[in-house]
């Protein structure tokens, strides 16, 4: 198993109400789960292959929650990665060099028998824990924005974290709304003012690291 090693940042919109059910272990708002995902990577590593800077996506359709499986994925990686610098990642988003169940790239691949041809686009990833904002432009294939929670009375912006202590994807999310358009082979037709979140990503063979 080739050593790796991730920090960064990820700004996630699914189709669910805010809050996202997943997170409480309830099943989708509407049935089913669709999600766009947007990383930017501030160090890492894969073996030798230094993955700082690098900035990626996935997008995820399932027909119903993701523990039911019959997902399909596409990985969209930046255009300036070199070609080791691809393969890290298209190792490490579809489980490869993980092991079993720790991180949630590798269960969302497990859950996505159809995987598309990963595609190299430019990828702009802007994420704003603090301020609960974010944008992912992933090239032709998908633009997602997030912004705070509003309260709906005074019109204030309002702030709700998520603490999953034991959790394969963070540790802390920000929770905000967001929308996200398709213009690829996956369309996404729900996520329109519904959940996102934004995390600190620190991440490795085995799982989620604490804050480094």
């Amino acid at each position: 198993m080739t050593p790796w090693e991730i920090h960064g940042y990820e700004l996630a919109n699914c189709n669910c109400d805010t809050g996202c059910p997943c997170q409480f272990m309830s099943l989708p708002t509407k049935g089913t789960c669709e999600a766009a995902v947007g990383f930017v990577i501030s160090k890492g590593h894969y073996g030798d292959v230094d993955l700082s800077g690098i900035t990626s996506a996935v997008l995820y359709k399932w027909p119903g929650a993701v523990h039911e499986g019959n997902g399909t994925m596409q990985i969209i990686i930046d255009e300036k990665a070199s070609k080791a610098q691809r393969a890290a990642l298209q190792s490490i988003f579809t489980g490869g060099d993980t092991e079993e169940m720790a991180t949630f790239w590798w269960v969302y691949a497990a859950m996505s028998p159809t995987k598309l041809d990963t595609l190299y686009r430019p990828v702009a990833v802007d994420v704003d824990i603090a301020a609960r904002k974010g944008h992912v432009k992933a090239g032709d294939i998908f633009e997602t924005t997030a912004g705070p929670l509003v309260n709906p009375v005074t019109g204030a912006e309002h702030r709700a974290r998520i603490d999953l202590p034991h959790g394969f994807e963070y540790r802390i999310a920000e929770v905000a709304k967001g929308t996200t358009t398709t213009q690829g082979e996956i369309s996404l037709t729900g996520n329109t003012d519904s959940h996102a979140h934004l995390v600190e990503i620190h991440m490795n063979n085995a799982g989620v690291l604490e804050a480094a």
